[in-house]
Order: C-alpha cells, then sequence, then structure tokens
C-alpha cells in the first residue's frame, strides 16, 4: 500500500460528510416555490440574451451590406432567419396560484 494514511483520512472524510448530509432537514415549500422562480427567472434571462444577441446580430449585419453597397461590393443575399422574439419583462406566476386561479368563461 503506497499511501494508507490518505486511504484512511478519505474514509473519514466520507464517514463525516455523510452524517452531515444524513441531518439535513427536508426542504421547505417555500424554498421550492423560490427555486422554481429563480429558474424560471434564469429560462427568462437566457431569452432575454438571445433577443439581444439577436438584435447585435441583425445590426451588424445591416452595416455590413451598407458599407459592402458603399463599396460597390457584390454581397450574397441574406439567409432568411426568424424575427428577434422579445421576451417581454419578467413576471413569474407561481403554479399554485395559477392552479386556484378561476376560469374565465367567455
Amino acid at each position: 500500500m503506497k499511501y494508507p494514511m490518505q486511504k484512511i483520512l478519505l474514509a473519514g472524510v466520507l464517514l463525516v460528510a455523510t452524517a452531515a448530509i444524513a441531518k439535513l432537514p427536508a426542504v421547505s415549500d417555500e424554498a421550492k416555490a423560490k427555486a422554481a422562480e429563480a429558474a424560471a427567472k434564469t429560462a427568462w434571462s437566457g431569452k432575454v440574451e438571445g433577443f439581444l444577441l439577436c438584435k447585435s446580430q441583425d445590426k451588424v449585419a445591416a452595416h455590413y451590406y451598407k458599407t459592402a453597397k458603399a463599396n460597390r461590393k457584390e454581397t450574397k443575399a441574406p439567409v432568411a432567419t426568424a424575427a428577434c422574439a422579445d421576451p417581454g419583462v419578467f413576471a413569474y406566476t407561481p403554479p399554485a396560484a395559477a392552479a386556484s386561479a378561476p376560469a374565465k368563461s367567455s
């Protein structure tokens, strides 16, 4: 055995870590709701970043075509892409509140 002390130390650390994890309380409903809201906000932030990237790419492409035309360079037709979709402001509706809200009938 090359490193017996390290193996004993590692086993001790794992034993203590297991005992520490076993003592953690269950996650409360409030913590679960907060985690769900954080996940929704993260997803929304990703959509906002995608929107801003789309707008900047459109701006760069427009500048390229403008300068190429001014310099009388031949350009290919731009590739048709989906329009940039603005995600709007962040609005989170908890699932419990959405389920308990009365349905509107038309």
